[in-house]
């Protein structure tokens, strides 16, 4: 396994919205989370990248393992998109980027200010990060937002290739990606919504 989540609580100010959560996670496996809305999908991933803390439960996972991709596509608008991705290659400790840019078909891009891309165009700048990192586990909040059908393809592509070599990923999304293999979680039976204090303030903290 590269990663178990053992009886996890999560809770977003104040409130808990997921608890006695547990699951494992295999290498070359998607498991894709399902719920509503609010339910705390993005809190999950949030908490699995390390980004903030459970209330309770442990996540077992190597150290460096884990890539997040949020809603933010953590795009520099002042820079160009080859500098974007050597900037994040550079702090992953890599530094090849072409086959980031092909994967995304960014190649005609690659001199282009991140400013001046649309949106779409920024998400996949966004998604091409996650291939210099050189993590195995992605975690993927609503991965295609903003993204056609040409560049859903291109992403579910990405995954699969990620899946073939040994990678894994947990990804929020209502999008068919067509991974047959991926298993489903439904946050909906996790639900909790237990306070955690009984200030007001202090949800929104």
């Amino acid at each position: 396994m590269v990663l178990q989540v053992n009886d996890l609580c999560i809770a977003r100010g104040g409130v808990r919205l997921l608890s006695r959560l547990g699951f494992e996670l295999a290498a070359g496996e998607a498991l894709v989370l399902r719920g509503p809305n609010g339910i705390g999908k993005t809190t999950l991933l949030r908490t699995i990248a390390g980004l903030q803390r459970p209330v309770s439960g442990t996540i077992n996972c190597p150290e460096e393992t884990c890539a997040f991709a949020g809603h933010a596509d953590g795009v520099k608008s002042a820079l160009s998109v080859s500098e974007n991705l050597s900037f994040w290659a550079s702090v992953f400790g890599h530094s090849d980027i072409e086959a980031a840019l092909n994967a995304y078909r960014l190649t005609p891009l690659s001199d282009r200010p991140a400013g001046l891309l649309s949106a779409g165009q920024k998400r996949r700048l966004g998604l091409a990060r996650l291939l210099v990192t050189g993590r195995p586990v992605w975690l993927l909040d609503e991965p295609t937002v903003s993204l056609d059908v040409t560049a859903v393809e291109l992403f579910a592509t990405s995954i699969r290739a990620h899946l073939s070599t040994g990678g894994a990923a947990i990804i929020a999304t209502h999008v068919d990606l067509g991974l047959n293999d991926a298993r489903t979680l439904d946050l909906s039976s996790f639900r909790s919504t237990a306070l955690l204090s009984d200030s007001f303030d202090e949800a929104f903290h």
